[in-house]
């Protein structure tokens, strides 16, 4: 099939993520107010903080948001690839977690022990990239060589300069003011943040430069708010991420596919990183279909278990796992996705998992082609920028107030609540894209699907935990809990995201349009 190669809308929560934050009151009001400020400026002047500034993290071009056009042939190649641009990132992030010492005493050391070498190995996966698309006679885009370059990010660093990021057009949005303090003032000596520190102050001994967190590597305190502390609808949701409304198509499909009672987890991306073990690096939850791994085929999930009580329903919908950093060893403490990637602590499953579509507020909707595939949010917001982010965190009881950079401190009573609305706009043709971005898109503004694309039911998936919440003493917090993520991305709560792929029998499909069209609730 062909490629749409057209540039995806930015999507209203983006739009909207500066001017609902900067309503906050309490913790990172400030902040926010002045990333609100400068979010629509011109922005060149930010650059990496000087040598003797704390570099958080390493940010690098993401290569994958600009293969828009992939062929066929090419593509299992090209996703291994990709996935190995992924494990050379998060190790240099670990020799960058790990050498604070050295740092200190070198003003080049990270450019020279680091991103230099680190550079030389992109420059390698990428010229693969490139090898893998014309071998099959397409064209890779002209500017793949120059993404080999990563840079230091700062704790209080702009992640949109024009340098990384995805590359699309973001609008002028930047970071600035997100996720700031990042090492907590913990400057505590330089001791070595490359191992699990699983001590009994609960993991909280950072080092010189850490940045927070049981690994070394987040939560730290910036990241959380209280809920009480957000104003209540300071995020226009229903113009921005769900589809639905008083017109249109008005009804509703649910289905009741469990909690991953059998804790069906692994750190795959069967979508982003087929046939890769470990692409994720970092466990999902699974519920639905049984058979997700890497390396099932679409024949495997078509024939593969279910958790549904629908039968008919064997789609597949995963998560990032969330974790409390109490200093809990998982069975995969040692383990690739778990501790090797950064990733402890003790995994809460859901205590609700509500999977729900709905309609479009302009018009009927059409039946999801088998096998479609969508990834909505982005796991590397934090460094990417904002352009694909998609988040909202709230609390039971106060889910008129939901945040986007932070995760909420509910009151005693209360349990944290994870919300996505996927895309509901589909071009018509590909059950997915080279980027896993260009079939599928958000409605515009009116509830309408722009540029062709057609209206499908829109998956809205709830997540409610029971976790303690945590407490901040002095600029530190105790027992975070945190989604799971790429090493480099700190554990930061922007970088939620869901993922899901059809696999509802036809007959249950059809129903499923027909009750969202007629304004029936169905299950």
């Amino acid at each position: 099939m062909g490629r749409n190669t057209r540039k995806r809308r930015t999507p209203m929560a983006t739009k909207a993520i500066a001017a609902s934050a900067a309503l906050a009151l309490g913790g990172g009001g400030l902040i926010w107010a002045n990333f609100y400020a400068s979010a629509h400026e011109e922005n060149s002047a930010n650059q990496t903080k000087s040598a003797g500034a704390q570099i958080a993290t390493i940010q690098c071009p993401d290569v994958g948001q600009q293969l828009t056009d992939v062929p066929d042939g090419a593509r299992q190649g090209v996703d291994k690839e990709l996935a190995n641009l992924d494990k050379q990132i998060s190790e240099a992030y670990s020799r960058l977690a790990s050498t604070r010492q050295a740092q200190a005493g070198d003003s080049g050391f990270v450019d020279n022990a680091i991103l230099g070498p680190l550079k030389s190995k992109r420059t390698a996966a990428i010229d693969r990239i490139g090898i893998n698309i014309r071998r099959v006679g397409g064209q890779a885009p002209d500017n793949l060589a120059q993404m080999a370059e990563c840079k230091g990010m700062a704790a209080d660093a702009n992640t949109n300069d024009g340098n990384a990021g995805d590359g699309q057009n973001n609008d002028g949005q930047n970071q600035d003011g997100q996720d700031q303090n990042q090492d907590g003032g913990q400057d505590q000596g330089g001791q070595d943040q490359g191992g699990q520190d699983q001590g009994g102050d609960n993991g909280q001994d950072q080092g010189q430069g850490g940045n927070g967190g049981q690994a070394g590597n987040g939560p730290v305190a910036d990241d959380f708010i209280n809920i009480e502390d957000v104003q209540p609808n300071s995020r226009n949701l229903p113009n921005g991420l769900a589809a639905n409304g008083d017109g249109g198509s008005t009804g509703t499909f649910t289905t009741n596919c469990g909690t991953n009672e059998n804790a069906n987890r692994n750190s795959d991306n069967v979508i982003v990183a087929p046939g890769v073990s470990n692409g994720a690096q970092h466990q999902h939850d699974y519920v639905g279909n049984q058979n997700n791994n890497a390396f099932a085929s679409d024949e495997d999930l078509a024939g593969g278990q279910t958790s549904c009580q629908n039968q008919g329903d064997k789609s597949t919908y995963f998560w990032p796992v969330i974790r409390i950093q109490d200093g809990t060893q998982e069975a995969d403490q040692g383990q690739p996705g778990g501790g090797q990637d950064s990733n402890v602590g003790k995994i809460v499953r859901p205590a609700e998992a509500q999977l729900k579509f709905v309609g479009n507020r302009t018009s009927d909707v059409v039946a999801m082609p088998k096998a479609l595939r969508i990834i909505t949010g982005d796991a590397k917001s934090f460094t990417n920028g904002l352009n694909n982010a998609n988040t909202s965190w709230s609390c039971t009881g106060f889910e008129d107030r939901q945040v986007t950079d932070k995760y909420p401190i509910c009151p005693e009573g209360s349990s944290v609540v994870r919300t996505s609305n996927f895309q509901s706009c589909w071009d018509g043709q590909n059950i997915d894209s080279a980027n896993h971005r260009t079939h599928v898109d958000f409605v515009e503004a009116d509830g309408s699907c722009s540029n062709g694309f057609k209206a499908i039911p829109q998956l809205q998936v709830r997540l409610v935990y029971d976790v303690p919440a945590p407490q901040i003493q002095n600029g530190q917090v105790q027992n975070p809990f945190a989604v799971d993520s790429f090493p480099e991305q700190l554990h930061k709560p922007i970088t939620d995201h869901n993922d899901f792929i059809n696999f509802f029998d036809d007959n249950v499909m059809n129903e499923m349009v027909q009750c969202i069209n007629s304004g029936e609730d169905c299950q």
